[in-house]
């Protein structure tokens, strides 16, 4: 079996979704955004997490031109990847998951944070990499935006980044609408947006609003698909699964640092004296504290 289908089949879903039905809708959003556990689950199992009946997997894979369900779900399931956990570098998890109770639950945390890390930088292709880099550098302006909690995710991005592109703009940078620090947004402009679920409807605004003045989008997101007429320039996914009701941003975060060093990187030395300066200015005005060290008697 051909080894990119799963990938065609997203795209192609990608697509087409909001031509379909709400209900195939439905379940083209679930293939793409959990194509493994699609490959893996019986028709039952993935109808019951959509919430909507078996048959309705059976005509989104009539549409896709398939006879029949399992037709549909065998590309997803030859491009699953096993996952091989050496000896060396999980001891310490195992160990840790024979220490009681307490030990267990967090062990068990502790893997799904490695998992979501892996699979977030995994997700994040070197061709993806060098797109979303060549965008930010090349821009005139680049407008970072979140709410909420995935604020702190564009306040990191944007207190380091800024260093290296001093055109970088972080909105909202109060209580407003970033919405209302978009008023000169338009071609050559870089809109960079953090949503995950429930995704937040600014966000979706400022996508909106940058897309309609004609400037690039660029969204970090669990999906592609957060809400209609939503079609960024360039997608850069992250998982977000947690062991707890809110969805963890720990892979976001490691993919905003490899990006902080491909920005890094590819400012050169104009970046690396910006940097300097932004250190000395601290240091001279005493942003960071130091102890004060005991006298020495003589």
């Amino acid at each position: 079996m051909d080894a990119t289908l799963r990938t065609r089949l997203c795209a192609r879903l990608v697509d087409e979704i909001e031509t379909l039905p709400p209900r195939l809708q439905a379940a083209a959003k679930y293939v793409v955004d959990n194509g493994n556990d699609f490959g893996l689950d019986p028709i039952r199992v993935s109808a019951r997490k959509i919430g909507v009946s078996p048959n309705t997997l059976v005509r989104l894979a009539r549409h896709l031109g398939f006879d029949s369900f399992d037709g549909l779900r065998a590309p997803f399931r030859t491009a699953l990847v096993e996952r091989h956990d050496s000896d060396s570098g999980v001891t310490w998890l195992r160990r840790m998951a024979g220490a009681g109770p307490m030990g267990a639950a967090q062990a068990k945390v502790a893997q799904n944070e490695l998992d979501i890390v892996g699979r977030s930088l995994q997700l994040l292709r070197p061709e993806l990499a060098a797109a979303v880099t060549d965008e930010l550098t090349g821009a005139r302006n680049v407008y970072v935006t979140a709410t909420r909690a995935s604020y702190t995710l564009a306040y990191y991005f944007h207190y380091v980044a800024r260093m290296a592109l001093p055109n970088l703009h972080l909105i909202p940078r109060n209580m407003g609408s970033p919405l209302d620090e978009m008023i000169s947004v338009g071609p050559g402009d870089v809109l960079m947006a953090m949503t995950f679920p429930p995704y937040s409807a600014e966000t979706i605004k400022a996508l909106r609003l940058a897309r309609a003045r004609k400037a690039r989008v660029i969204l970090l997101s669990d999906s592609e698909l957060v809400a209609p007429d939503i079609r960024p320039d360039l997608f850069v996914q992250v998982s977000t699964h947690s062991t707890h009701h809110f969805g963890c941003l720990s892979g976001a975060m490691a993919v905003l640092d490899c990006l902080l060093a491909h920005l890094v990187q590819a400012g050169g030395d104009e970046a690396r004296a910006r940097i300097a300066t932004y250190e000395s200015l601290r240091e001279d005005y005493g942003a960071y504290w130091q102890p004060k060290l005991p006298r020495v008697r003589r």
